[in-house]
């Protein structure tokens, strides 16, 4: 008898600033879904938004997969249950059993195309349109939280259109937090866009570069202390792991080019910590809705060690120095298991 595997299609690439990061996390993730269970379908997206239907692994690897000549788009026909696939002036459609997209930051981790997920009928790995969306705006990440009773830095929220007043704007931000402050895009992810400013000068740079990124930005005040993230997976976290950052902050160059920033699992932190930051990840997994993984940020201030929320982020990095896989490694269940698990979950989401 014949056994009919089940289709497994991975995404990855996208249209954002985490383009290249989403390839690398793709690589660690197509390695470790077990071959005799699925047959792996992957698609890329380039920078530019075409979708590509990619042959290989090794093309991931060695960015060939963005000259393919093949199309792959999800169908957001559910009666579809696929993919389109296309190829000159043939047109093909082919069965997928489920999605895992690997798809970090604007049009990926932010509700959108989960919501053509949503259209085509397919499980799909991960948070789904709210949380996604709501985890991806840092603005709405803190209405939410607010209610839970966890502390957070204090922020004031800015639009692009405010720029136009940049005296007016700076000076309501300046009557609000002190210096430095944290200059954020409100959607965006692996740091990108994120200055810290020292005054009123470095302030205005700060909200320029940020509009580059997004409309919205988010001015926070700085939090001196320890940067502690926690890997959640199905609702149930795991240890906690520290960011020691070569630079002033854990900027995207900090965290991917530089060599003398390094994490620590299982770090030496005061008593009762490690379990406040476990169930405070807990509580605002559920609290934003989320679904299969999330990784949730604090920092533990200098000089009262209260736990801080940062952020969360529903589709995190799974590179070889990413803290989530490497935070469930180190509680015993290896990066196969969590593939095996997400993949589980998400074929069960709507039961």
């Amino acid at each position: 008898m014949v056994r009919i595997m089940k289709k497994i299609a991975v995404i990855f690439g996208g249209m954002s600033s985490e383009h290249n990061i989403s390839c690398i996390s793709a690589s660690t993730i197509i390695k470790n879904i077990d071959a005799n269970e699925y047959e792996t379908v992957l698609i890329g997206i380039t920078k530019k938004g075409k979708w590509l239907l990619v042959d290989s692994l090794e093309s991931i690897q060695d960015g060939s997969w963005r000259y393919s000549e093949t199309g792959a788009i999800i169908s957001p026909d559910a009666a579809d249950h696929g993919i389109i696939i296309t190829s000159g002036d043939t047109i093909r459609k082919e069965k997928i059993d489920v999605i895992f997209p690997v798809l970090h930051g604007l049009w990926g981790e932010d509700g959108t195309i989960q919501g053509l997920f949503e259209l085509s009928g397919i499980p799909y790995v991960g948070c789904g349109v709210l949380a996604s969306a709501c985890s991806m705006d840092k603005f709405y990440t803190k209405i939410i939280v607010s209610n839970l009773g966890i502390r957070q830095a204090k922020f004031e929220p800015v639009l692009k259109k405010d720029l136009n007043d940049m005296e007016g704007t700076i000076a309501r931000i300046e009557a609000s937090i002190p210096y430095p402050v944290f200059v954020k895009p409100s959607n965006e992810g692996s740091s990108c866009g994120i200055s810290k400013a020292h005054d009123r000068k470095e302030l205005e740079d700060a909200l320029v570069l940020a509009a580059k990124h997004d409309r919205k930005i988010l001015v926070e005040e700085t939090i001196n202390g320890r940067e502690l993230e926690c890997a959640v997976l199905g609702g149930r976290a795991s240890g906690v792991g520290e960011v020691v950052a070569a630079d002033e902050f854990y900027s995207y160059d900090a965290k991917y080019n530089n060599s003398e920033s390094k994490t620590v699992i299982g770090p030496e932190l005061p008593a009762g910590k490690t379990e406040e930051i476990r169930k405070d990840a807990e509580k605002i997994f559920e609290a934003m809705d989320a679904f299969g993984l999330a990784r949730v940020d604090f920092f533990l201030e200098n000089d009262t060690n209260e736990v801080v929320f940062n952020e969360i982020n529903t589709l995190p990095g799974f590179t070889n120095i990413s803290m989530f896989p490497m935070l469930f490694k180190a509680v015993g269940l290896e990066i196969r298991e969590q593939v095996k698990e997400l993949i589980e979950m998400a074929e069960h989401r709507n039961e």
